[in-house]
C-alpha cells in the first residue's frame, strides 16, 4: 500500500467518522430525514455536473447500476436515514461505535454464508470487537440510553451490511463521480417520499445548523463518499476496509471535541477492544502477497 493509499484512507476514516458529530448538531434544528434529503438532493446535483464536466456518462455498466441503486437505498435512505433518527435520542460517540461495527458484522456473515475462511486472527478480532460492543451497550443500558434510538442504529448498519455484501465486484467501470451524485438522488427521492409520512418537517435556521448542514453535504457526504470510491478502484476493497478499524476511535474522539460527550473508564476500554477488534478481522482478511491483485479484484467494500 503505497503513501497515496493511506493518506485517502486516512482522510476517508476521518471524514466518514465526523458525520455522526455533524448529524447530531443537524437534528437539533431540523427534521432528521427531511433535513438528510435535502442534503442528498444537494450532493447528487453537485457530484452529476462535476462528473459531466469530467466527461463521465450516464450510461454505467450493469454492475454499476446495480451498485447506484443497492447504495442509494441501503446506505443512504435506510443507514442514514435510520442514524439521523436516532441520534434525537443518543450520542454522535454511541451512533459511530455501532456503525463502525459493520466489518465485523460483513465477515460474520461471509463466514457464515458463504463459508469464507476465517483465519484464528480474524475469529480472536470478532470475539473481541462484539466483547468491545457489549461492554458499551451494558455501561450505556446502565446509564438509561433510549434503546429505540440503539435499535434504529442496529438496523441502520445491518442495512449497510447487506449493501456491502451485495456488491462484490461492483467498483469498476470508471464514472465514479457519475455513481457517487446518482446514488445520493435515489436516496433523497426515497427520502422525500419518507419524510412527510413519518415526522413533522420543520427547520429552526441557526448558524450552527447552516455549518452543520454544508459541512455535511460537502465533506463527507460527497467527497469522502468519492475518495472511498477511488480508494477501493486504488487498492482493492479488502485492502481499503483496513482503515474502517479508525472510524471508532475518529468518531467518538470528534463527538468529545465538537460536543463535549464524555466516556467513562469503561467506554473508553470498550472502544480499544473494539478497535483492535476490526483491525484484527481487516488483517486476517488481507490476501497473501501472490495473490492479492486476484482476491481484492472480486470483494467489496467491508
Amino acid at each position: 500500500m503505497d503513501l497515496r493509499a493511506i493518506a485517502m484512507g486516512l482522510t476517508f476514516a476521518f471524514m466518514w467518522s465526523s458525520a455522526f458529530t455533524s448529524a447530531r448538531i443537524i437534528v437539533m434544528d431540523a427534521s432528521p430525514l427531511f433535513s438528510l434529503a435535502v442534503r442528498f438532493l444537494i450532493s447528487g446535483l453537485i457530484g452529476v455536473a462535476i462528473a459531466r464536466a469530467l466527461g463521465q456518462t450516464w450510461r454505467l455498466t450493469p454492475g454499476q447500476w446495480r451498485a447506484t441503486v443497492i447504495f442509494g437505498i441501503c446506505q443512504n435512505a435506510l443507514y442514514l436515514g435510520l442514524n439521523f433518527v436516532a441520534m434525537q435520542w443518543i450520542e454522535a460517540s454511541l451512533a459511530a461505535i455501532i456503525a463502525s461495527t459493520m466489518p465485523l458484522l460483513v465477515a460474520l456473515a461471509t463466514w457464515g454464508l458463504y463459508g469464507d475462511r476465517l483465519r484464528p486472527l480474524g475469529v480472536a478480532g470478532l470475539v473481541a470487537g462484539i466483547a468491545g460492543v457489549a461492554l458499551i451497550m451494558g455501561t450505556r443500558i446502565g446509564a438509561g440510553v433510549d434503546l429505540f434510538g440503539v435499535a434504529l442504529c442496529v438496523i441502520g448498519v445491518l442495512a449497510l451490511a447487506v449493501a456491502t455484501l451485495a456488491l462484490r465486484g461492483a467498483t469498476s467501470g470508471g464514472n465514479f463521480m457519475m455513481v457517487v451524485g446518482l446514488q445520493m438522488l435515489i436516496g433523497s427521492a426515497l427520502l422525500f417520499v419518507a419524510a412527510p409520512l413519518s415526522e413533522e418537517i420543520f427547520v429552526n435556521p441557526t448558524l450552527r445548523l447552516g455549518l452543520a448542514f454544508a459541512y455535511t453535504t460537502i465533506v463527507p457526504g460527497l467527497m469522502a463518499t468519492f475518495i472511498w470510491v477511488l480508494l477501493l478502484n486504488r487498492i482493492g476493497a479488502i485492502r481499503a476496509a483496513t482503515f474502517h478499524f479508525l472510524n471508532p476511535v475518529f468518531g467518538v474522539a470528534v463527538a468529545s471535541v465538537m460536543l463535549g460527550e464524555t466516556l467513562g473508564p469503561l467506554d473508553i476500554l470498550g472502544v480499544a477492544v473494539v478497535t483492535l477488534g476490526i483491525l484484527a478481522v481487516q488483517l486476517s482478511r488481507q490476501p497473501k502477497p501472490a495473490a492479492s491483485h486476484q482476491a481484492d479484484s472480486g470483494k467489496a467494500p467491508t
